[in-house]
């Protein structure tokens, strides 16, 4: 990705100070979905990375990571597949709970969705703590399939999500856009 295009995400990425609570400075990409020239430059940036991981299907974490995902999978030819919060695919899923800075979560996916020759690339905003993507990769590989990489738009350097997913990638590629 092109140091232009990389200004130009980060230009269209605001700062919320205390949101959603005081010390927090939330990164809103709103404006930056909302700006047609950087959306698309975005989604081109991430569709370039699903070719060069060989990407046959992407996963995209709920929920901004549907808004980035979905588009990229349109564009590169290839299927998407959603990452829910459990309780909110009907029919037979896959379930993975995580650890939370205050106790646990659960994603599912749709058993059928990914299977053995599927290479997957899995989708979202932000990297922060990391619990949501590892969960994606154990449900990838429980389903059978291969996982390609992991990118995301914006990595949280200060937080440890890289070091905590640096094991479960099993050498597979992390590309964060952009780092804060």
């Amino acid at each position: 990705m092109s140091d232009g295009v990389r200004n130009l995400l980060v230009s269209r990425i605001k700062d919320v100070a205390d949101y959603p609570k005081p010390g927090v400075m939330f990164k809103d990409i709103t404006p930056l979905l909302a700006d047609p020239e950087a959306f698309a430059a975005l989604t081109g940036a991430l569709v370039e990375l699903a070719g060069r991981y060989g990407a046959t299907k992407i996963v995209g974490l709920e929920a901004r990571g549907f808004i980035l995902a979905a588009p990229v999978a349109v564009q590169a030819g290839i299927g998407f597949v959603p990452v829910r919060k459990a309780g909110k695919l009907p029919g037979a899923t896959l379930a993975q709970s995580y650890e939370l800075e205050y106790g646990t979560a659960e994603i599912e996916v749709h058993a059928e969705d990914l299977s053995a020759g599927d290479r997957v690339m899995v989708i979202d905003d932000v990297l922060a703590t990391g619990g949501t993507a590892e969960a994606s990769l154990s449900l990838i590989r429980r389903a059978g399939a291969e996982v390609a990489g992991v990118a995301v738009l914006m990595e949280l350097s200060f937080l440890p999500g890289r070091a905590k997913l640096a094991p479960s990638l099993a050498g597979a590629p992390l590309d964060a856009l952009i780092v804060v």
